[in-house]
């Protein structure tokens, strides 16, 4: 597990519930409209037509569904990665910071540790692997 895969954990989550919101709304922002010729009276003519294009919407439907699965199992590979640290202080002190998004300095208010003692201490973990 590297630095930057455990950086991306917040802005996936985010992702995750974007898609969760298209997904939801995907036929409201499919609605268009288009313009055919009508050849009935023999004369073509302009005729606007109103409607959701159902392949467009099935391909993105499941390109949204796709993206949010893998951004799902990568959070909790991410997750389960983190909660199976050894060590107590760091396991909470990585999960305040990838998991909950906490700041160095209000980690280290939460576990009575200097900011620079809890920035030592992250760097280490990532040193020793």
């Amino acid at each position: 597990m590297t630095r930057e895969r455990l950086e991306t954990y917040q802005s996936n989550k985010e992702e995750i519930q974007e898609l969760a919101y298209k997904l939801t709304h995907l036929r409201e922002d499919m609605v268009g409209n288009s313009v055919i010729l009508d050849g009935r009276t023999g004369i073509p003519r302009p005729q606007a037509v109103v409607g959701v294009d159902e392949d467009l919407l099935q391909r993105r439907r499941e390109r949204y569904q796709e993206r949010k699965a893998a951004l799902e199992l990568e959070c909790e590979e991410i997750e389960n990665y983190i909660e199976n640290i050894a060590d107590g202080l760091s396991r909470r002190i990585l999960r305040m910071r990838y998991i909950d998004g906490m700041t160095q300095q209000r980690i280290a208010r939460k576990v009575h540790m200097s900011q620079s003692a809890v920035s030592k201490r992250i760097e280490k973990f990532f040193e020793i692997l």
